[in-house]
């Protein structure tokens, strides 16, 4: 074979390489997660595995953490993009959501809300979804008054409820709003606690234990997940009764908790994922919402603090921690 004939074979095989080498290796999709707090299990895997995805095998998953600092969300969310991924899932708060959105109108995003999506602006319809986004809420807002109603028969004296908000928080204002009108309902004073980090927890609860007759309602948002083993030995070394959002804090320390059964919304939130990568229309996905709701009562954090639990608030709790 003739020198030029080689190279120019040679050339050709070269050239052709990279063609056959992707039709047997399609680009894997990926998925980019990014969140409020710390590095996490990735709750919606259950989900995606169900409508067939399996992370590093069928799917890869780039996960940006802003670990609490807020400022980081917006350039985390260009990173994703930047990235090109294929779905973007924003979940531990309001901040996160807003700023996938900020970051990209084309890319479809499946978020997590504890508000009103229509109400902060996410989504025009919660039936059929106009936007590039959709996903949960679990109405945390919502279940305020509630909140409050079962609280108060843990600690009927109780005469000044303190709301602990983060006043970085996109939605502090309508939380503070959201706890006061509750609390006005069942004749119960308010005191606003605001902390940046939980670097403020100890500083805030403490003052507030000089008052007399105080109870503690923790809103929902990402640092007071993620420093959930702070706030809960805080609150109860000031000897403050206190209820929260979610279950892990009440099977952890806390006394109480009342919220949404969170098991089913993310996995749900997974198979969104899934049907997103497989071609479904984000329009085709309407804002799901929880059906199911837990009271968890701590009953050894309640002797320590020297709190009766009745018998009949027992028989409806659907957990009591011993």
């Amino acid at each position: 074979m003739r020198r030029r004939e080689f190279v120019s074979l040679l050339a050709c095989v070269l050239a052709c390489r990279p063609i056959v080498a992707h039709a047997q290796h399609p680009r894997m999709p990926v998925v980019g997660v990014i969140g409020s707090g710390s590095p996490a299990v990735y709750a919606e895997r259950q989900g995606l595995e169900e409508t067939g995805f399996t992370e590093s095998r069928t799917v890869a998953i780039e996960y940006r953490w802003a670990e609490g600092q807020l400022d980081r969300l917006p350039s985390l969310a260009n990173e994703l993009v930047a990235r090109g991924v294929n779905v973007v899932v924003a979940t531990g708060g309001l901040q996160a959501v807003h700023a996938a959105m900020t970051a990209t109108n084309t890319i479809p995003i499946v978020f997590s809300t504890d508000g009103d999506p229509v109400r902060q602006g996410l989504v025009s319809n919660l039936n059929r979804p106009s936007s590039n986004a959709t996903g949960i809420t679990v109405f945390s807002a919502s279940l305020t008054a509630k909140r409050l109603e079962v609280f108060r028969q843990i600690v009927p004296k109780t005469k000044i409820v303190g709301v602990l908000i983060n006043l970085t928080a996109e939605q502090a204002a309508q939380q503070t709003r959201d706890a006061e009108e509750a609390a006005r309902s069942l004749g119960l004073e308010t005191h606003v606690l605001g902390v940046r980090s939980d670097l403020d927890f100890d500083r805030v609860l403490g003052d507030f234990s000089k008052l007399t007759d105080v109870a503690l309602l923790v809103s929902a948002d990402p640092i007071f997940i993620a420093g959930r083993g702070k706030l809960i030995a805080t609150a109860n070394r000031y000897r403050i009764p206190a209820i929260y959002g979610r279950r892990e804090f009440a099977t952890e320390g806390g006394l109480a908790s009342y919220g949404a059964n969170l098991e089913e919304p993310y996995r749900l939130m997974g198979t969104y994922v899934g049907r997103v990568l497989k071609g479904e229309k984000i329009a085709n996905l309407p804002v799901a919402q929880p059906t199911k709701f837990e009271f968890v009562i701590n009953s050894k954090t309640a002797k320590a603090l020297g709190i009766t639990i009745s018998p009949s608030l027992l028989a409806i709790a659907d957990d009591v921690v011993e």
